[in-house]
Parts: structure tokens; C-alpha cells; sequence
């Protein structure tokens, strides 16, 4: 399950891992989610995710007030329940937009984890350290990314894996050019998306689960 804001729901991301999954031999898998993610991406295939544009993955942890657009821990409950086997995470990048305080949002991370583990206790975490931004009139964002970033860590993973669900890091944080690989500052084109497949495809692969 690839989850995540924007950057999971409407860049080619999700679609050039899958082709290139398939493309160096790996077939018995398949991406699920309720979004399907049908752009045009160099031929890549179409796939569904659980990427949702503007959503807060620190407004997951709570249905009131209601978020209805960002967020809320119903719909959380619900992709849950489709017990994903792995989740590819990317999350984070509208809190730090919205200037949250890097501890919420780890804080999230771990709440949305375990709603996954209550569903199934031997679903695998890849948590990815967020790409760069740099959006029009957010001064902030850099410095978050940075620190958000900071706190994803090997030890972060292992201290909060199980003995079935482990977490493992996928390092972006440097995936991504904002000046030449991104439409905005912040949205990956098709090379920045690219090279998050890349770094993905490197990190899932390393663990040889399919």
C-alpha cells in the first residue's frame, strides 16, 4: 500500500516503483487503496494507492473536529482494515507545511502504525523521510523538512518495530532537486519522481519479502 498526501496521490511515484518492480522481476505483488493513480508516466501502469492530496497525517489520529478533505481517524480505521501486507509510507509534508511540530507528527506516525497492526499484527513499515520542499511563501518549510527528517532514524524504526512488524527507513530526503524536479517546490516531475522510485525500489528490495 503506498500511503501518503499529494505526493503519493497525484505524482508518478507510485506508478514507476510498480513498473519498475516488474521490470527487474518481481511480479507476485500488487499495490491496493481506494485512489488510482492513472497518470501518464512513461508507459508506467496504473495503480492504486491510499495517497490522498492535502491530507495531514497528524489529523488521522482524531475525528474531531471534523477534517473532512485533510484527514480523519475513520478514514484511517478504514484503509487499515484493507490489511495490507506492506505499507510504503511518505507522509508528513502538509503538516510541515501547516508548520506542525516535528514531535506530533512522529507522534502520528506511531498512532498510524498501530492502527495498521491492530488489523494485521505482521504488516511491514517502510517510512520514508520526507522530500524536499520549497512552496511559494512558506519560510518555514525547509527547516521542517530538516527536522522532521532528523527524527526519522534506524533507531526510531528498530525501538518502535515488533518481532512480526518490523519498520524499516526509506531515505528521500535528498531525492529530490526543488529547483528542477518538482512542478511547484514541493510535487515531484516525472525525474524526481524517478528517483523516489529508485530509492524505494532499493530499500523494499534490500528485505526480499517478494
Amino acid at each position: 500500500m503506498p500511503f501518503g498526501d499529494s505526493i503519493t496521490a497525484d505524482t508518478c511515484y507510485p506508478q514507476l516503483l510498480s513498473q519498475e518492480f516488474k521490470s527487474k522481476g518481481h511480479t507476485n505483488f500488487q499495490f491496493v487503496g481506494t485512489n488510482l493513480n492513472d497518470q501518464s508516466c512513461n508507459g508506467a501502469p496504473n495503480v492504486q494507492t491510499e495517497g490522498h492530496g492535502g491530507y495531514l497525517v497528524t489529523f488521522l489520529t482524531t475525528n474531531t473536529p471534523s477534517r473532512t478533505g485533510l484527514g480523519t481517524l475513520s478514514q484511517l480505521q478504514t484503509w487499515a482494515a484493507e490489511k495490507p501486507d506492506l505499507v510504503l509510507m511518505h507522509y508528513g509534508t502538509n503538516d510541515v507545511w501547516s508548520n506542525v511540530a516535528t514531535a506530533d507528527i512522529m507522534s502520528a506516525y506511531l498512532f498510524v502504525i498501530n492502527q495498521f497492526r491492530g488489523q494485521n499484527p505482521n504488516v511491514i513499515f517502510f517510512v520514508s523521510k520526507i522530500i524536499s520542499m520549497n512552496p511559494a511563501g512558506c519560510s518555514t518549510c525547509a527547516a521542517g523538512v530538516t527536522a522532521l527528517d532528523a527524527a526519522i532514524t534506524d533507531a526510531w524504526a528498530s525501538t518502535n518495530s515488533t518481532a512480526t512488524s518490523p519498520i524499516f527507513i526509506v531515505d528521500q530526503s535528498n531525492a529530490v532537486d526543488t529547483s528542477t524536479q518538482t512542478v511547484d517546490g514541493v510535487h515531484p516531475n516525472i525525474a524526481g519522481a524517478t528517483n523516489m522510485a529508485d530509492n524505494a525500489y532499493t530499500a523494499v528490495s534490500a528485505q526480499n519479502y517478494f
